[in-house]
């Protein structure tokens, strides 16, 4: 935890010191305006801990509404620093160009002024999507194969969410949203693949009802993420108990004697010397009978080779698929199992883009989803399953 508040202040940093040189050198800021500049600059490096402070001390009205200021400019920042690199890069190319030609290519090359307002307005547009998507929550479906439904059983329907991070962004109206689609799916089964909650968690414990009065005919089951730790452990799993899931910690369940639901911690819990380093995973599923549908439920989208052909799906969340583009391509090169669903061999895995919003309540080109998965009696010469958006 101490190397990741390092690394993010270290990083937003340099994110705040860049933006300052580009708005210097585009408007030629004057001392008084400089200063002004640098100091709100300062104060949104350090708004992430202020929030932190507020939300202990029991301001949470206070610090609701800073984290929409902070976080917003986050997500902004983030943005007009992608766009400008763009333009910096066109500037090298160009000058690299020039030299290699031994021509004067400047009319090409854009001025100060433009490479700085073009990528603070296209930041903006991108920024006020972003938060729309945010809201946007989509449907997706997920049709599976299976011969281990019982005779008389057609269709069984799974409703996951993933990554919704309760908290002082992520409150009523997106959680009703998210569980309004749930509720009209009519799940036999609910699951929440971890970071059901986000951080300080002591303003949403009305939230729990909400979730609770979702049941689904065989149950509701829930997974650590790695913010629940964060949260603090043990208030996260009361939490998650109050709103009805019943938390598998490398545990497993039995549903009408032809599924297995099984769920792992996440290894999380290894930097706070808590449970979850060792998650289990590999003897718990080597412990589950074949001859049932084996979901295993997992935060983080892993596949260990260890335990290949001992499930039948499943499902992770945690990447949000980067929340805003281009951070999808960062993650990749972490989680090589991007968003959707992946057939990997004999199994199949799913990825959540995720229900709710971490730090920037934005989302661009990564929209929210809560996930439907209908397993369905395999026919003669069936294939496996496939996905659609909705």
């Amino acid at each position: 935890m101490r190397l990741f508040l390092l690394s993010f202040f270290l990083i937003y940093g340099l994110m705040h010191g860049y933006a300052f040189l580009r708005a210097r050198a585009a408007i030629h800021l004057g001392g008084i305006a400089g200063i002004l500049l640098g100091l709100f600059m300062l104060f949104m490096i350090l708004a992430p801990v202020c929030i932190r402070v507020l939300e202990l001390r029991g301001y949470d009205e206070t610090a609701q509404a800073l984290s929409w200021g902070a976080y917003l400019w986050l997500g902004f920042l983030f943005l007009f620093m992608v766009c400008a690199l763009v333009f910096d890069f066109w500037r090298i190319l160009g000058v690299a160009a020039a030299a290699l030609a031994k021509k004067d290519l400047s009319a090409f090359l854009p001025g100060a002024k433009v490479a700085f307002f073009v990528p603070l307005a296209l930041s903006l547009a991108a920024s006020a999507y972003g938060v729309f998507e945010a809201r946007d929550i989509r449907t997706e479906r997920i049709v599976l194969e299976t011969d281990k439904l019982p005779v008389g059983m057609e269709r069984f329907r799974i409703c996951q969410i993933s990554d919704v991070h309760l908290g002082l962004i992520v409150r009523d109206e997106r959680l009703a949203r998210m569980l309004d689609i749930v509720k009209r799916e009519n799940p036999d089964l609910f699951v929440s693949t971890g970071d059901l909650v986000d951080a300080q968690i002591d303003g949403i414990s009305r939230l729990a009802a909400e979730l609770r009065d979702v049941r689904a005919a065989y149950g509701n089951f829930a997974v650590t993420g790695n913010h629940e730790y964060i949260a603090g452990i043990d208030k996260a799993l009361a939490f998650t108990k109050e709103a009805g899931f019943e938390v598998l910690r490398a545990q497993s369940r039995d549903i009408g004697g032809f599924l297995t639901v099984a769920g792992v911690d996440d290894p999380t819990g290894r930097g706070f010397g808590l449970r979850g380093g060792d998650n289990g995973e590999g003897e718990l599923l080597a412990s589950l009978p074949r001859d049932r549908f084996i979901l295993l439920l997992k935060h983080r989208p892993t596949l260990e080779e260890t335990t290949r052909g001992l499930f039948d799906l499943q499902l992770s969340g945690h990447t949000h698929r980067g929340q805003i583009f281009p951070f999808n391509w960062i993650v990749r090169l972490y989680f090589p199992l991007g968003s959707g669903l992946h057939d990997v061999g004999n199994a199949q895995v799913y990825v959540s883009r995720g229900s709710g919003t971490w730090g920037p309540p934005i989302r661009f080109l990564a929209p929210p989803e809560v996930t439907v998965i209908e397993l369905v009696r395999k026919k003669p010469g069936g294939n496996k399953g496939g996905a659609t958006g909705g």
